[in-house]
């Protein structure tokens, strides 16, 4: 899942990444407000953490400026500001989820699912497709009530296409939901994925639109 985090405090920000890091989020880090609103506008996150004392722009302009362009990433808050006006106007102003800080990371990410969650429709944390489950939490997959063995990638490929089942998602809009910034992408690893998730899950899985991409069928 590929997340924004917009921090200026390099030493809270680099924690905060690592952190997420750690529970399987792809998080691309900027740290001014200016550049928040550009990635906000033009880059597909599942969800954005977004500090309001940024330079350049402070983070309600930033809300502001992405929810009145049509934006629609969920978007929580985390910041110092604890008066309740603060977290009035950041909730009424476009925010889906207003945490004060210092928050334990652990919840943080456990806020970011919930809010994806809420995006799509889906109130429980648990992605099923007939007999294959996902726990993106825990990280784990099974089949029939057995533990299958995914890679990361394998898992957020996966779950991307589960959270839209019967959407068909070109290589590149897969590719810009599962890699952040950095990350080297090979040209066919998209299908190399696929491959991989057909032979332990199943052909039936995932199926191929041809000249368009890839879905999870409906049921």
């Amino acid at each position: 899942m590929r997340v924004l985090l917009a921090e200026d405090d390099p030493l809270l920000g680099d924690g905060l990444r690592a952190g997420l890091r750690q529970q399987g989020f792809q998080v691309d880090w900027v740290r001014d407000g200016e550049a928040a609103e550009r990635e906000l506008r033009a880059s597909p996150y599942a969800a954005a953490v977004l500090d309001l004392g940024l330079p350049r722009l402070d983070g309600f302009e930033v809300l502001a400026r992405a929810r009145a362009a049509g934006c629609t990433v969920p978007v929580l808050v985390l910041t110092a500001r604890d008066a309740v006006p603060d977290r009035i106007r950041g909730l009424d102003g476009g925010a889906d989820d207003y945490v004060v800080k210092p928050v334990d990371l652990f919840e943080l990410g456990a806020r970011l699912r919930a809010l994806v969650r809420r995006a799509y429709g889906q109130p429980l944390e648990l992605l099923r497709w007939r007999d294959v489950a996902l726990d993106p939490a825990a990280r784990e997959a099974t089949q029939a009530g057995e533990p299958v063995a995914l890679s990361a990638r394998e898992f957020d490929l996966l779950a991307v296409l589960m959270r839209q089942t019967g959407r068909v998602l070109s290589r590149e809009q897969l590719e810009g939901q599962l890699y952040a910034w950095g990350q080297e992408v090979d040209s066919n690893a998209i299908e190399v994925h696929v491959h991989h998730l057909r032979r332990k899950l199943g052909a039936g899985m995932i199926e191929t639109v041809r000249g368009v991409g890839y879905r999870v069928p409906r049921e």
